[in-house]
């Protein structure tokens, strides 16, 4: 499948990251708002999946579509540049500065959630026929995800939110995962089936994805569901962010880049060949 080297494929992850913080403001805002579109797709599909047979594994192993049509498409989710675009900086790129990667994650956080919200309206109307009934089957459980967990962590207070953004350390810590994995191989069936893998585990984990919830909540709150906007960005969307934050650079761009980019000295092999 044309696989490339640790040392070779984290190189792209860090000239990727180099390019995104120099990308203009119109091609970030329409990769990330097709990119957040694209994947409330995918876990829509997934759901309704999921509703149809009662089997969320089914959902789980069907959801990775959406993660790899918008990455085969070269459009950008937040939790992919939380990765990328630091190493650009710690790699020294000239030009590279924190002022520019925030600028990057703004535009790609404010294009993901356009995109996810487009979706979300689109998947409301469809499911109430434009809010003349009662929303379906589909619709009342995206509707109690969104109550389970935002209340269902409030309940447990600060046990409550330390666990939402555990789960969101893991999710992205799968989810960047992908992002490497659509760079390890020069065929897009290779980059598909390194992208299914992380992106199965992550969805059938309820692990928390920033983005998913995007679609997820703001749709929930759409069909009437019992909790608030408030709720949503205090007892989720804010912690997961944090958390795919610290999950998607910790556990997957700085171990790669440390290891085979600024990778230790060889003594053992040095001494030996002495």
């Amino acid at each position: 499948m044309s696989y490339l080297v640790p040392s070779e494929f984290v190189t792209k992850m860090v000239d990727a990251g180099e390019a995104k913080v120099f990308m203009s403001t119109r091609d970030t805002l329409i990769r990330a708002y097709m990119a957040g579109a694209i994947l409330a797709l995918a876990a829509w599909f997934a759901v309704t999946i999921t509703v149809n047979t009662g089997q969320p594994l089914i959902g789980a192993i069907l959801f990775p579509v959406g993660f790899c049509l918008l990455n085969l498409l070269g459009f950008d989710l937040l939790t992919g540049v939380f990765v990328l675009t630091p190493l650009a900086l710690i790699d020294k790129r000239p030009g590279v500065t924190l002022k520019g990667i925030w600028r990057n994650w703004s535009l790609v956080f404010s294009g993901n959630f356009a995109g996810a919200f487009t979706v979300a309206v689109f998947m409301a109307i469809y499911v109430t026929y434009g809010f003349s009934t009662e929303p379906s089957a589909v619709g009342k459980a995206i509707g109690a995800i969104g109550v389970s967990r935002t209340l269902g962590y409030e309940k447990f207070g600060l046990a409550g939110m330390f666990t939402l953004f555990v789960r969101g350390v893991l999710c992205n810590w799968m989810v960047s995962t992908g992002v490497v994995g659509a760079m390890i191989s020069t065929n897009v069936s290779g980059k598909v089936l390194a992208m299914w893998m992380p992106i199965m585990v992550f969805f059938y984990m309820v692990f928390e994805h920033s983005i998913v919830n995007m679609f997820l909540f703001p749709a929930g709150l759409l069909l009437g569901a019992q909790f608030t906007w408030l709720d949503y960005f205090l007892w989720n969307e804010i912690p997961t962010v944090l958390g795919n934050l610290v999950g998607g650079l910790s556990f997957t761009g700085l171990t790669l880049y440390a290891t085979h980019v600024k990778t230790a000295p060889k003594h053992s092999v040095l001494r030996r060949a002495a």
